[in-house]
């Protein structure tokens, strides 16, 4: 008998039903940009207030902070680098549009950035991770290179004259159209 006959355990069963709701549930999420970006700023604050309280665990803050500004520049950065690739955005007027196409999709740059804050928030409850730091020198090396790094994005955004994000469908005015005969 080979190991891929075999049934699965009761256990299996159960993460897989357990999966698929969760899957099931994530689906449904896709739509509700609004309640899961507050839901993420509620569990940021959450974890936050954690650590205020609990007076620790600044490393395990600081690698947070670090994994959220990777995924940030990732969401912002074009999935194809000009700089590497050419230029593919339109330099004129008679090229065609190309749409700006992200690296990290919101979905997955929430949905990561979600599962990074609540690991970060399951791991204060161990104190292995607990190590003692400065906190200080932490904080101000996390805004320099937040800083630095921003810098260079918004250098490369201007460079290559791409915006990362929208705001709803443009509206062209109509021009003086004659008016049609009714006939």
């Amino acid at each position: 008998m080979d190991a891929f006959d075999a049934e699965p355990s009761a256990a299996d069963n159960f993460r897989a039903a357990l999966a698929q709701k969760f899957q099931v549930f994530l689906d449904r999420s896709t739509v509700h940009l609004v309640p899961r970006w507050i839901a993420f700023a509620a569990a940021v604050g959450l974890y936050g207030l954690r650590v205020y309280l609990i007076q620790g665990w600044f490393i395990v803050t600081y690698g947070l902070g670090i994994f959220l500004l990777n995924n940030f520049i990732g969401f912002l950065s074009p999935q194809v680098d000009p700089e590497s690739d050419g230029p593919l955005l339109p330099t004129s007027s008679g090229d065609d549009f190309k749409p700006f196409s992200r690296r990290v999709p919101e979905f997955k740059f929430w949905y990561s950035s979600t599962k990074g804050v609540v690991t970060a928030f399951c791991m204060t409850f161990f104190s292995v991770f607990d190590i003692p730091v400065f906190w200080p020198i932490l904080l101000v090396y996390f805004f320099a290179l937040f800083f630095l790094t921003m810098k260079r994005q918004i250098k490369h955004m201007i460079k290559h004259k791409y915006v990362p994000w929208s705001w709803g469908k443009k509206s062209y005015k109509g021009g003086d159209r004659p008016a049609k005969d009714d006939k």
